[in-house]
């Protein structure tokens, strides 16, 4: 495993200088953030030329590019396919800018409900659209990877394995986010039951309820890292560990410290 980080945490930040700073505070590798807003360095308007010169920056910091993040600007996967289009055909292309930076795994949230837009038919439409993505992130090995968030969608480990399941895909997996859960759950119980299908890990921890809680710095929460790294292990993950701590909470290099630390106790 080593320490990663998202560049989530630092999203306006022009690309040179997010390099610079994530390699001078200790980090092994990045996380990049393909947003729709124009002001970010990487968004929907980028070129081949802007994504070739990501790499370059990529092998300047010996920091490779190992997952990005996708923020579709268009639709939502969650509805029916007709409707979904425009958001699959963005997804693909993410998943193209992926592979053109080395990366081997992309986040996806999937979408949103609505009032007319009832949760079995997402599911459904859900399955579909991404067995319609599944080829291409086959063809291009990068695990396209959903991510638990507070939607109310796929709300249970046991129903985010099904879900993976039907979709019957080796490159359609989750991506692990223990603050995501902790509010609710155990986030070591949804490594035990979702196993395999893991591609990527955040790090990141919270304490408290879900109408009093808050973000922690890293240890100082209710993620339990001893117990999910157990379970880490058991399922054979050893990819990186993606920072999304807000530098609000610790610097970066507080940050990169506090996950090799957690490396080197329970790994």
């Amino acid at each position: 495993m080593k320490a990663a980080i998202s560049q989530l945490v630092l999203p306006n930040l022009p690309m040179p200088e997010f390099f610079a700073q994530v390699k001078e505070a200790g980090y092994e590798s990045v996380e990049l953030s393909l947003r729709p807003n124009e002001g970010s360095p990487f968004n929907f308007n980028v070129t081949d030329a802007d994504l070739d010169g990501f790499v370059q920056l990529s092998k300047k910091y010996n920091l490779p590019v190992d997952s990005i993040t996708i923020s579709n600007s268009k639709g939502n996967l969650l509805l029916p396919t007709l409707d979904a289009i425009p958001c699959i055909q963005e997804t693909v292309w993410g998943l193209e800018c992926a592979a053109k930076l080395g990366a081997t795994a992309a986040l996806h949230t999937l979408g949103r409900f609505t009032p007319e837009l009832y949760y079995e038919d997402a599911y459904k439409n859900a399955v579909q659209n991404l067995k319609i993505i599944a080829p291409v992130a086959e063809k291009l090995n990068v695990a396209l990877s959903v991510e638990f968030v507070w939607s109310g969608f796929l709300f249970s480990p046991v129903e985010m394995r099904r879900f993976l399941d039907e979709v019957g895909s080796t490159h359609i997996g989750f991506y692990f986010d223990p603050g995501n859960m902790a509010v609710f759950q155990y986030p070591q119980h949804w490594v035990r039951a979702i196993g395999k299908h893991v591609k990527r890990v955040h790090l990141k921890d919270f304490k408290g309820g879900p109408l009093n809680g808050v973000w922690t710095r890293l240890g100082e929460g209710a993620c339990d890292f001893k117990a999910i790294f157990a379970e880490l292990k058991k399922i054979g993950y050893n990819g990186p560990l993606v920072s999304e701590v807000a530098t609000s909470l610790a610097s970066l290099k507080d940050t990169a410290d506090d996950i090799k630390k957690l490396i080197k106790q329970y790994c």
